[in-house]
């Protein structure tokens, strides 16, 4: 991706693993909002030219004698995930056990050069068994860790209600997460076709549609007028996220999953009477990769439907462009690399 809206598709040469790098073949590369938002120009930390590609399902092709030690327990041929979060390991985040918001992260894809090619060289630290999942699945596994993740943080208590907002591919991550910890799940979505999935499919008790229900007293009515204890916004909106202060009951948490290029702003009375704790989620760590990993092997976390469009690498430049526009009912894209 040269700059907003264009792609070039050109040879380099085969990457060479350096000391502690493990050679790794790319089969498919789920496309993620990051880099839609990156095709739109709208995208935050994000910088030009880049190879993008951050949700990975690869080969592993190559360990040279170098890397052994740190590659203990994988062999080449092994298929596995990618935790694309490159850390620097001694900053405080990282010493508290923070990898995933390290003060100097760089995420592939976004920071430096990503995974939307044939072949990437890694340190054997960043790989992640994946079991008997498939490649597809493999490659939707970052996406949904966002969503367990952001669950991890706020650790909802089973039985207790949680709202959703927004039922896209984060939102659908953080329902799966919930399910895993026994909450009853509302979601609140203004797509019928994404609420359906997210009840069908994720498992959520009951739907809100927004745009034709009054949606605060639908989620009042749901939970006896008192609100949701946690509410998960994955919309990336900045109006509807600052509506999270009105949704979340006395005492609760608000857990902002997706993420906006704008400012966010709250009644200071509100937040106080409430005494609402509100947390940001980042990314992801390698607790949640396995959590994903394991549920979809278990078919807790079901997959079906999820991946709406697919592409061989030379198809993407066509077909890019129609993943961002709502008529297409792009849920998640991936390209096939090999």
């Amino acid at each position: 991706m040269k700059g907003p809206g264009e792609f070039v598709l050109e040879d380099q040469a085969r990457p060479v693993p350096r000391e502690g790098e493990v050679l790794l073949k790319v089969l498919r590369v789920g496309v993620c909002g990051t880099d839609l938002h990156a095709f739109e120009g709208t995208q935050p930390f994000f910088t030009y030219p880049r190879i993008l590609g951050h949700e990975l399902a690869v080969e592993v092709a190559e360990i040279p004698a170098a890397a052994r030690g740190a590659a203990a327990g994988f062999k080449e041929g092994d298929v596995v995930s990618v935790l694309p979060y490159l850390r620097c390991g001694s900053c405080i985040s990282c010493r508290q056990g923070k990898p995933n918001c390290c003060t100097t992260l760089k995420c592939l894809g976004v920071h430096v050069d990503g995974g939307m090619r044939e072949y990437i060289a890694l340190p054997a630290f960043y790989l992640v068994p994946a079991g008997k999942v498939g490649a597809e699945d493999i490659s939707i596994v970052e996406c949904f860790s966002i969503g367990f993740h952001g669950v991890r943080r706020a650790n909802p208590r089973p039985g207790e209600a949680a709202l959703v907002v927004g039922a896209g591919p984060i939102g659908i991550g953080v329902i799966h997460g919930l399910k895993e910890r026994g909450a009853k799940v509302i979601v609140m979505d203004i797509s019928g076709e994404r609420l359906a999935y997210a009840r069908d499919i994720a498992r959520a008790d009951y739907i809100i549609n927004a745009k034709t229900t009054d949606a605060e007293k639908a989620v009042a009515d749901l939970t006896g007028g008192e609100n949701p204890p946690t509410v998960f916004d994955a919309t990336g909106n900045a109006a509807q996220m600052m509506k999270a202060f009105n949704l979340v009951s006395s005492g609760g948490t608000v857990v902002f999953v997706g993420l906006v290029r704008a400012d966010i702003s709250f009644q200071d009375p509100l937040l106080h009477a409430k005494e609402i704790t509100l947390m940001a989620s980042r990314n992801a760590t390698k607790e949640d990769f396995a959590h994903v990993i394991a549920g979809m092997e278990s078919g807790r976390v079901n997959t079906k439907g999820f991946v709406t469009h697919t592409a061989a690498m030379e198809e993407t430049i066509g077909e890019f462009a129609s993943w961002t526009k709502p008529e297409t009912r792009c849920m998640k894209a991936v390209v096939k690399i090999a």
